[in-house]
């Protein structure tokens, strides 16, 4: 049975779940929360996920929410093997680094320099700006010695940072001073599975929000 998806199209976090689901192969019943009409706190939505947050998931009455640990749960629970959540301690650490990275580091500077911007028209904040930046070079820097951002082998926390760092493509952040990433990213969309299904439909919807969101 497919596992219920709450999810915004054009959501990095819940693209980056999607990503997760077709590198395992399991399939996932779409159900898109339109945030902007409140969907999310009905209580019929709040009585599943009190944080009222997307993306959530339902898998037979098993409800998570947060998108690395969901990403994290996809990888053992129908993973075929352990390369993407890797069961050795160490290996799995850095994973989890890179994972924390993203939404600690990565998201949250995208977030807080372009959401004011988007959302409520602010002025670019330079500093904020530059924030993003330093985490794409250390991003670089990662990508240095290693194919991928926590070893020699794809893994979720790429998906997880493929997910964001396509984002901030999409809005025309200039990353090309950033090399290793930008080599990076291209093999992810070449070879990550479903990568035009799972990421950049959703990419296009939130290019296409954020254009329409400009007009206002």
């Amino acid at each position: 049975m497919p596992i219920d998806f709450y999810h915004v199209p054009g959501s990095a976090p819940c693209r980056a779940v999607a990503l997760a689901a077709a590198a395992v192969g399991v399939s996932l019943n779409a159900k898109p929360v339109n945030l902007m009409k409140g969907e999310q706190m009905k209580p019929e939505f709040l009585k599943m996920n009190p944080q009222h947050t997307v993306p959530t998931i339902n898998d037979n009455g098993f409800i998570l929410w947060e998108s690395r640990p969901i990403m994290a749960y996809l990888a053992e629970q129908y993973g075929k093997n352990d390369s993407l959540y890797p069961k050795d301690p160490k290996k799995r650490a850095m994973v989890n680094l890179r994972l924390f990275f993203d939404a600690c580091t990565l998201y949250k500077a995208f977030g807080d320099c372009y959401y004011p911007t988007i959302f409520a028209k602010a002025p670019m904040d330079q500093t904020k700006y530059e924030a993003v930046n330093t985490a794409l070079s250390l991003l670089d820097k990662f990508l240095e010695t290693d194919e991928y951002v926590a070893g020699k082998n794809m893994t979720i926390a790429d998906l997880s940072l493929t997910a964001t760092v396509s984002t901030l493509e999409v809005i025309d952040h200039d990353f090309s001073k950033f090399k290793n990433v930008s080599r990076w990213l291209a093999k992810m969309k070449a070879t990550a599975p479903k990568y035009e299904e799972c990421n950049n439909v959703g990419l296009k919807a939130f290019k296409a929000m954020v254009d329409e969101l400009k007009k206002k």
